[in-house]
């Protein structure tokens, strides 16, 4: 369990007096918010980290982020059609087409992890 002792609080509070110590002050957020460009490659580390274990023989749903973390995926669309009533419906059409391996893998990871909510483009 996780927690900040009077100890702690008071290291914090004397922090001129022991910045040259090399004193370690416990730090867990509440929550992570990430966003696409640091978020996926977290991801892709704990579907890793989640093979290493499996080939250990260990068992890969014991990794998970330790606190809860929220990723935002953004729009990575690209305009290939204009000037028509559709060409948004359509360039986000082939956004996923484009990004169809990407977005299953993020979906993977969505119901796989624990703790961790993958909020989709859109």
């Amino acid at each position: 369990n996780f927690q900040v002792h009077p100890k702690d609080v008071e290291t914090i509070l004397s922090w001129k007096a022991a910045q040259h110590d090399g004193v370690e002050v416990p730090f867990r957020p509440a929550r992570v918010i990430l966003q696409d460009f640091t978020g996926v490659p977290a991801v892709v580390d704990f579907a890793a980290m989640r093979d290493a274990v499996k080939r250990l023989g260990g068992d890969p749903s014991k990794i998970n982020p330790v606190c809860p973390a929220a990723l935002v995926i953004d729009h990575s669309v690209q305009v290939d059609v204009s000037r028509s009533q559709d060409a948004l419906k359509e360039n986000q059409n082939l956004e996923f087409q484009r990004n169809r391996e990407r977005f299953q893998f993020l979906k993977w990871g969505a119901k796989a992890l624990r703790h961790m909510l993958i909020v989709p483009p859109g």
